[in-house]
């Protein structure tokens, strides 16, 4: 076994990573770029060495730089994560060649798996079955379109170096097929520097399973199958093991798909094999296909962990370090059913925007696994992936895993941020989720009402201001006389909306809150308040917002009245940057004439890209940013001429 290895990453992986290496002894050495100089996973670590500024581009996917620090602080070997560097094959190579230890496969599986359409030719040669469609080299507009016709409509195309969803365009019907490989071809070659796509029929009612699988080198074992059918824009949002409606033969046929597709290029580690399944007549042992291998950890593995009892991680570090495999597929078995959620801060109401911010409260609840990279404290960085947490749970049955997933989220506390939280929570309570009929297509369908804001009770304006004004402490030293109430009044924010809030304190135990034509009474009782008959939530108050945490975190901001005329009114004739980011594009220039929707500008921003569009009809009158221009939230980037009376 290594004695030290150092953790090409960050946040929750590089801390989840840590967790098992230093139980087993291993001593861990982090990397950190300047955003990350007072991280969790820093932190955690027995040595951690700078490796340069906040951009991937100039730390975390410096391979040399890595490698070098892995040299001098005596590290034996490298664990990439999943992300960044962990499916780079050049950089193996390197990690090799500087004599150090590659806790992954070798870089010919990466690259063996890493174009989708040189992979799936692969396994269709080693008998895994493979979604019908055109794989070849052949780019031509006329024999795409003709590969199309010969697949039937819809068909997906899709770039071959592709992931996340990028380059991927969805076309149902033959006239509207160029437009769409214009589109993906140009959103692939931005992305990945490769512009070449493949076609491939487009299922129906389509589920996402994957199979986890981990070999040596030479031999290969399954340990079950994933479903991660619950996507929003082809990102996972809560995956579970194992697949709800699974027959055993079917899983069979799937783990031994997985296992051909492993042994058929010596893989070496933990990967999985994810597969699109036709769930239009229910999971039929012939109606799954390949779609590609993730030849690394996936950010889901926990829910394995939790059926099997096995610490994926450890058996990494073991097989890297030269171990065979730790058990033998007869050895393994499932027991009970696991949920994990993906926690964000993302502005749900405003299309899943990512979002900044620093964290001043970040609570779990018992009963569940939370893997996470961040404390209390830390700044979500504009930098970086928004996950706040994996949220995991288990139970002896689905229904009783969903119940207590539906559970933890409710108990989770953030403050400081805005949160996925209430859409997660809205997923386990899906009658179609619980009832296991999930398809990709079920967020989308249902979007409307998963998205829906939670609307706070009187009893929660009254908890969130009761804790700005102090008076959910003991009034004894608080001005409170037995002969004249104490009087009090705040102004509130509510998305937008002002709330008066008046309360006269009637006593140390007794307060009569006034919200608008709402009248709340709030009475302690054996040291615990009670507002409007029920406890009251816990409240975090920082940084002019008291977060009150009940219905997933009710965020009121806290309204200064000498500021308010300040702030009131905005100039709508002014394109702001909705959060920190890198000015990408700008498409406008002074004197131009747009329309309402026209794309003036592109920001930037968590590993996404940001169209900022023109609210109405005008002119250009100035362009305030240029391309290359790292803004804060809430800067000018484009005005428009006043509007004519």
């Amino acid at each position: 076994m290594f004695d030290k290895i150092l953790i090409a990453n960050r946040g929750e992986i590089a801390c989840r990573v840590m967790e098992t290496a230093q139980r087993m002894g291993v001593a861990c050495v982090a990397v950190y770029s300047d955003a990350d100089a007072g991280a969790k996973h820093v932190a955690m670590a027995d040595e951690a060495v700078h490796i340069g500024g906040p951009a991937p581009a100039d730390s975390y996917l410096k391979g040399e730089v890595i490698i070098a620090a892995a040299l001098e602080t005596g590290a034996q070997a490298i664990h990439p994560g999943y992300g960044f560097l962990s499916e780079n094959p050049d950089f193996v190579d390197a990690v090799e060649a500087a004599g150090l230890t590659f806790i992954g496969p070798s870089a010919s599986a990466i690259r063996a798996m890493g174009l989708k359409d040189a992979a799936k030719a692969l396994m269709h040669e080693a008998g895994v079955p493979v979604v019908p469609g055109y794989h070849g080299d052949n780019q031509d507009p006329e024999l795409l379109a003709g590969a199309a016709d010969t697949i039937g409509y819809p068909v997906l195309i899709k770039a071959v170096a592709g992931g996340g969803g990028k380059g991927m365009r969805l076309v149902e019907r033959p006239q509207d097929f160029a437009a769409a490989l214009d589109s993906a071809r140009g959103e692939a070659k931005t992305a990945f520097g490769n512009d070449a796509v493949l076609v491939e029929k487009f299922v129906s009612k389509p589920r996402h399973i994957e199979v986890q699988v981990f070999g040596d080198g030479t031999h290969a074992v399954h340990l079950f199958e994933r479903d991660c059918s619950l996507q929003r824009r082809h990102q996972k949002v809560i995956e579970e093991a194992p697949a709800p409606g699974m027959t055993e033969e079917m899983r069979a046929a799937m783990g031994q798909a997985g296992v051909r597709a492993a042994e058929a290029i010596g893989y070496k580690g933990a990967g999985t094999v994810e597969f699109i399944v036709d769930a239009s007549e229910g999971l039929r042992a012939d109606r799954f296909w390949f779609m590609e291998m993730n030849t690394r950890l996936q950010v889901e593995h926990p829910v394995t962990e939790a059926i099997t009892g096995v610490d994926l991680v450890e058996w990494q570090l073991r097989v890297a370090s030269g171990e065979s495999l730790p058990a033998r597929q007869e050895e393994l078995a499932i027991t009970g059913h696991a949920f994990e959620a993906r926690l964000y801060a993302e502005d749900v109401p405003k299309g899943f925007l990512p979002a900044t911010g620093t964290l001043s409260h970040l609570a779990f609840p018992e009963g569940c696994r939370a893997d996470s990279g961040v404390r209390a404290g830390d700044t979500i960085s504009p930098w970086y992936d928004p996950m706040i947490s994996k949220v995991i749970v288990h139970g002896p049955t689905r229904a009783v895993a969903l119940s207590r997933l539906d559970r933890a989220l409710a108990g989770t506390q953030v403050g400081g941020t805005v949160t996925n939280l209430a859409f997660l929570g809205a997923l386990t309570r899906h009658a179609g989720f619980a009832a296991g009929d999930v398809d990709t297509g079920l967020i989308g369908r249902d979007i409307d009402a998963l998205v829906a804001a939670p609307a706070p009770e009187p009893r929660h304006v009254a908890a969130a201001a009761m804790a700005v004004l102090g008076l959910d402490e003991d009034q004894a030293e608080q001005g409170f006389t037995l002969w004249a109430p104490l009087h009090r009044a705040i102004t509130l924010g509510w998305q937008g909306e002002e709330i008066a809030v008046d309360v006269q304190v009637e006593g140390r135990d007794r307060q009569l809150w006034q919200i608008g034509a709402d009248q709340v009474v709030a009475e302690r009782r054996d040291g615990r308040w009670r507002i409007g008959g029920r406890a009251m939530p816990d409240v975090s108050v920082a940084g002019g917002v008291a977060t009150v945490f009940d219905g997933y975190g009710l965020p009121f901001d806290i309204i200064d009245p000498l500021d308010r005329d300040s702030s009131a009114g905005g100039d709508t004739n002014v394109v702001l940057a909705p959060m920190p980011g890198l000015v990408k594009a700008v498409f406008a220039s002074a004197g131009q004439s747009v329309k309402e929707g026209d794309r003036l500008a592109i920001l930037e921003a968590m590993k996404m890209e940001h169209s900022l569009l023109a609210a109405r009809d005008g002119v250009v009158a100035e362009v305030l940013a240029e391309a290359g221009a790292q803004v804060e939230a809430g800067a000018a980037l484009v005005r428009l001429e006043d509007e004519e009376a």
